[in-house]
């Protein structure tokens, strides 16, 4: 068996004797000029300073390593919560959707009667926004029955949070503008299925998503469609009783209905009154 002092020895670095006189280490002990972290010795004013100047600069990256390192060196500081919160903003202006909702639910968790706390419901809320914000948005041209609206019910019960709690916050309007077109949108991607489904006369099928969305969303304006479709569901599968009812509940709540020009009672197509 090696000695300690064998083991030692062979692990120890190599030391060179310059012609001065001077030793020297070799190894792995030195730092590389890369490697040296050029914030070592800021404070956390100067940290604080340089992550907002890199957000400003809109070097979010960077901005995000700054507030990182702050909270770390300095976690009982007064910077460390305003930190926390900026990174979750940064992330958000960075793309990182998925790291903006952590750093957010993180800040709710372990600061739910800060000042702020608003704030990370809304930044929260409309990160879940922005994730999906083509729910309803033909111009992505994107097959509506392919997405998965997880984003937007999540947007909308962030928003709700916030409304709820914070009535008086300066974000409410807005998460409240926000949360009305979200209701449509869902109520929309409901009505999208139905209509997928009536293309394919799954009548069945298209009938419990229109009730899905009438059931669930009762003031969206995409139930105007989730009506006319039980109309025509109810129509092609020879329930009369049932597409009548249906059809009195559509002219009372939607008398200037543009479906009606589009032939509640005609054999047309069902693609072509699209």
């Amino acid at each position: 068996m090696r000695s300690l002092a064998s083991i030692l020895r062979a692990i120890a670095p190599i030391v060179v004797i310059g012609a001065s006189g001077g030793a020297g280490l070799l190894g792995g002990c030195g730092l590389l000029p890369d490697q040296i972290d050029e914030t070592s010795s800021w404070s956390a004013n100067k940290l604080y300073a340089e992550a907002k100047s890199s957000m400003a600069e809109g070097a979010y990256d960077k901005a995000i390593k700054y507030f990182e390192k702050l909270e770390a060196r300095f976690p009982f500081g007064r910077y460390a919560q305003q930190a926390q919160l900026e990174v979750a903003y940064a992330y958000f202006r960075q793309g990182e959707v998925a790291s903006a909702i952590a750093a957010c639910d993180r800040f709710i968790r372990l600061h739910p009667n800060h000042p702020n706390v608003d704030y990370a419901y809304y930044l929260k809320g409309l990160a879940n926004f922005n994730e999906d914000l083509g729910l309803i948005g033909y111009v992505a041209q994107q097959d509506l029955t392919e997405r998965d609206p997880k984003a937007a019910r999540d947007s909308f019960d962030a928003f709700k949070v916030l409304v709820a709690k914070y009535p008086e916050s300066k974000y409410t309007p807005d998460a409240t503008a926000r949360m009305k077109y979200l209701v449509n949108a869902m109520a929309s991607n409901e009505v999208h299925v139905a209509r997928y489904y009536m293309k394919r006369e799954a009548y069945v099928a298209a009938l419990n998503r229109a009730q899905t969305s009438l059931k669930t969303y009762p003031d969206a304006p995409a139930n105007e469609e989730a009506l006319f479709i039980m109309i025509k569901a109810y129509d092609a599968l020879g329930m009369a009783d049932l597409r009548d009812d249906a059809e009195r509940v559509m002219r009372r709540n939607f008398p200037t209905s543009e479906y009606y020009a589009r032939g509640l009672n005609t054999n047309t197509p069902w693609w072509k009154l699209w």
